[in-house]
């Protein structure tokens, strides 16, 4: 009866094991943050689940884009191309937030999250080189 017991503790605990590790692998997106609003703020668009339904609703001259995410009602700046070394892009709300990163010329950067429910949010980019001059996305 003793070794009963034990291999169907055995057995039990490899089925408990092999079920968890399904669940887990079955269900990436349960590890991305889940937030709305102003709860958003300062986050990183790309550990919510914000970026799973957010568009670009407004794109500046240079490139520089708004982000927005119905679902969260969060709205973030990118820069995907076009920029040089000394390009920072920032995003920034009618309640005065503002969160800004630099982009390397290269590859995709994107800043934190703002606040964008019943208020208003744009973004925009900042070059430096020989004189500062800012271009920016009208507001959503």
């Amino acid at each position: 009866m003793n070794r009963l017991t034990r291999r169907l503790a055995t057995v039990g605990s490899a089925l408990a094991v092999a079920a968890s590790s399904l669940l887990l692998a079955s269900s990436p997106a349960s590890a991305a943050t889940s937030c709305y609003a102003a709860s958003c703020q300062g986050l990183d668009p790309a550990a919510t689940v914000c970026q799973n339904d957010a568009q670009t609703v407004r794109t500046s001259a240079w490139g520089v884009e708004l982000r927005y995410s119905p679902g969260c009602r969060a709205a973030w700046a990118r820069k995907t191309s076009g920029g040089s070394l000394d390009t920072s892009i920032h995003v920034q709300n009618t309640q005065g937030t503002t969160h800004s990163t630099y982009y390397g010329g290269s590859g995709s950067v994107w800043t934190r999250m703002v606040n964008d429910k019943d208020i208003q949010a744009w973004a925009c980019e900042t070059r430096a080189y020989e004189t500062l001059q800012t271009q920016c996305t009208g507001s959503y």
